[in-house]
């Protein structure tokens, strides 16, 4: 009798040990940027994928301000029950933390669960803008200082033009505004010389002609805008990566990353997420826990070294 209640008990736990983390209650996806972007078309395919199979309705908000840093403030905070996650750039988690005394947030405040995509950083200029390279900003700053917005004081768009300024002179007026769009209109207004964006967030207004992307910031080109020039193959040494990923609050259990990481991959083979990216002109690309976040840690350190020699000092 007991060496039959012994031989039983690996088929009693089975149950339990196939049990895996299920959310209890409404899931928030926080975007720290303001509405408009490309990141809330597709933050918000993954979050229909994750309601539909993890059966908890899933609200995607958005807490802008502080380049990025109120919104993550938000993740940090919140209970670390994989309810409450951030899709973001990485400029608030590894380059705000090294630009801001006692900000509160930094790379070990998160757990990474996957990377989701490039954003390939660029400039963009009104249609009938007189310039139509890198080089053509570069000249006219030479002469007169040129306005131009991005997401925010040492965003990663920012620090794109700042190597530009660092590599060939001239002189730039900044003016950050919470997010790429705001950005856009001042830009389509006139009442700047250039915005310095998201390439993905200005697609619509480049297919339809209002706006000329004129270089970017990447070490490719992007790939739906082929014709267009790196800063890199116009002669300046200028090139500023940009990669979009998921975060949990530090602490979140392993099991429940588990989950998020299988469904943020599986999310993004859905036909929704690749008609959405597709049409964005998002450059997805999958990247897993692990390698998302040695990715986080590096580019932590690396700013760390960066941004003391482009003369940027803590506030």
């Amino acid at each position: 009798m007991l060496r039959r209640a012994l031989l039983a008990l690996p088929f009693l736990a089975l149950p339990a040990a196939a049990q895996e983390w299920r959310p209890e209650r409404p899931m928030t996806i926080v975007l720290p940027y303001a509405p408009g972007s490309a990141a809330d078309g597709y933050s918000r395919a993954m979050g229909e994928h994750f309601t539909r199979v993890l059966g908890q309705p899933v609200t995607v908000i958005n807490r802008d301000g502080g380049s990025g840093t109120v919104g993550m403030r938000v993740v940090a905070q919140a209970a670390p029950d994989g309810l409450t996650l951030g899709i973001t750039p990485m400029t608030p988690v590894v380059v705000q933390p090294h630009m801001v005394r006692n900000l509160g947030i930094g790379p070990d405040s998160f757990a990474p669960v996957c990377g989701i995509a490039e954003n390939i950083l660029g400039v963009v200029v009104r249609e009938d803008s007189p310039f139509r390279s890198l080089t053509d900003l570069v000249e006219e700053a030479k002469r007169r200082p040129l306005s131009y917005g991005s997401p925010g004081p040492n965003s990663l768009p920012f620090l794109g033009v700042w190597r530009v300024q660092r590599s060939a002179g001239g002189s730039f007026e900044h003016i950050p505004f919470r997010g790429d769009p705001p950005s856009m209109t001042e830009t389509l207004a006139g009442r700047l010389d250039f915005s310095a964006v998201v390439v993905a967030s200005a697609s619509g207004q480049i297919a339809s002609g209002r706006m000329r992307l004129i270089g970017v910031f990447s070490d490719r080109r992007h790939p739906d805008f082929p014709d267009v020039p790196t800063a890199q193959e116009q002669g300046l040494d200028a090139v500023q990566l940009s990669f979009v990923g998921m975060y949990a609050p530090r602490g979140t259990p392993e099991p429940t990353l588990q989950v998020l990481e299988r469904e943020c991959r599986n999310a993004m083979e859905t036909d929704t997420f690749r008609q959405v990216a597709r049409q964005l002109n998002v450059v997805a690309g999958f990247r897993s826990r692990e390698e998302f976040s040695a990715m986080v840690r590096d580019e932590y350190a690396s700013f760390g070294t960066i941004l003391p020699q482009l003369g940027v000092r803590p506030e």
